[in-house]
């Protein structure tokens, strides 16, 4: 039986695949329609849209939830953010098996300690090698499918160093991930060091406003990349442009100084499949 897992290494095969965050399921249609091959979720980013900091508050069914939104509507492989992995090894083993049951084709659990903090702040604390290593061992031991992928993110660049985090890289690949996600690199060479000291699956996170520059897609695939995930991209676009235009109605008391800027009613039906006065179904999609 094939699985999204499965059309995920399939697709990076290929060359690198593009992970636009959704943190929903109207933005995972939106991801699929515009023709990506796959799409992240961001635990900061859920977090965010229930009105909270990505300061680990998230829970595991509140994921699922997500997962299970994102998956059926855009029907594309979702990668997905498992944070520091709901608690300690026995709640990391539920949660590899509720995340694959939910849909996703791949899940990060990172080495910080709980409570943890973005990626991209300073003052970080991180779990022992040895904690992590006993974390990602139980994971890979808990997946249902052998294709499903186990990414290993370490944030040790920004505590130890750039050597300290390929030397995690390694065991944590030793140890069992399939893919190694080093967190908050600060240039081209940093990633290029790290691809070339620390060769196998790699996932390259693309954020704004932290540690990493603007790197293109093209060129993270040059340093030897499989995934680039945009993890808040979209939402910081949304909301930008939401307090932009709550800001305009309050001043001017009418929306239509900025409905040029809307999606009109069609290209959301569109979006969704629906055609008023026909029945809905999700193979409308």
């Amino acid at each position: 039986m094939t699985t999204t897992a499965t059309t995920l290494r399939e697709a990076m095969k290929q060359g690198i695949v593009m992970c636009p965050g959704a943190w929903n399921g109207l933005i995972a249609s939106a991801v699929a329609q515009t023709g990506f091959k796959a799409c992240y979720i961001s635990g900061g980013a859920t977090a965010n849209a229930a009105g909270y900091p990505d300061v680990g508050l998230i829970t595991l069914s509140e994921m699922c939830r997500t997962i299970r939104e994102v998956s059926d509507a855009s029907k594309l492989p979702v990668v997905v953010d498992a944070d520091t992995g709901y608690g300690e090894v026995e709640c990391l083993a539920r949660t590899v098996v509720e995340y694959e049951r939910s849909g996703a084709a791949a899940m990060h659990i990172e080495d910080q300690q709980f409570p943890k903090r973005c990626g991209h702040l300073d003052g970080k604390t991180l779990v022992s090698q040895d904690a992590m290593i006993e974390k990602i061992q139980t994971a890979s031991e808990n997946k249902l499918s052998k294709d499903f992928i186990l990414i290993a993110r370490t944030d040790a660049r920004g505590v130890d160093g750039i050597e300290a985090a390929i030397e995690r890289g390694l065991a944590y690949r030793e140890a069992g991930a399939d893919m190694i996600f080093p967190e908050g690199l600060r240039s081209e060479e940093e990633f290029a060091q790290f691809g070339e000291q620390c060769p196998g699956l790699l996932l390259a996170n693309m954020t704004e406003f932290g540690k990493t520059p603007h790197i293109h897609t093209s060129k993270f695939e040059e340093l030897g990349y499989n995934l680039v995930i945009y993890p808040v991209t979209f939402q910081r676009v949304a909301m930008g442009a939401v307090t932009s235009c709550l800001k305009q109605l309050l001043q001017e008391g009418t929306a239509e100084g900025f409905e040029t800027k809307m999606q009109t009613r069609q290209q959301l039906y569109d979006l969704l499949g629906y055609v008023p006065g026909e029945e809905w179904r999700f193979s409308n999609k």
